[in-house]
């Protein structure tokens, strides 16, 4: 492990984002629609924010939030189309840290709700480039 001080905040982030997860959408935040986003940018944003107040270094924590984020997605069986999915819902996580790390936790969460009523349903021929700040879904829920 390249940051053993970052565990403990990494496994109470996880912990924390299933619950606000389902706090705020139930079950749906397994499926894969706007409540899976929700998961998976609140997730990465958690894990970015909770090693920041262990080492102030941006740069560092959104590696490691991307590196333990990018394991887990390898790790688990998934269609191709989730998997991007999950990647990209991971990026606008660490994007909107990078961009709001004075941000409160529950400042964050209402934005990111916000930004959950306004996913993007796409497919396999839907081009991401333009949807870099969106959350996107496969799903309706």
């Amino acid at each position: 492990m390249s940051h053993p001080l970052f565990i403990v905040p990494t496994i109470r982030a996880t912990k924390d984002c299933i619950r606000i997860s389902a706090d705020n959408y139930g079950r749906l935040h397994h499926e894969n629609g706007p409540a899976n986003a929700f998961r998976h940018a609140l997730w990465n944003y958690l894990i970015a924010k909770r090693c920041f107040r262990i080492r102030h270094d941006k740069d560092s924590v959104l590696q490691w939030a991307e590196k333990i984020t990018d394991w887990h997605e390898h790790a688990f069986p998934n269609t191709e189309l989730a998997k991007t999915m999950d990647f990209h819902n991971n990026a606008v996580g660490r994007l909107v840290f990078r961009e709001n790390p004075e941000k409160t936790e529950s400042e964050i969460i209402e934005l990111l709700k916000s930004m959950t009523l306004v996913s993007v349903k796409i497919d396999s021929n839907t081009k991401l480039a333009s949807l870099k700040t969106q959350f996107i879904h496969i799903l309706d829920q």
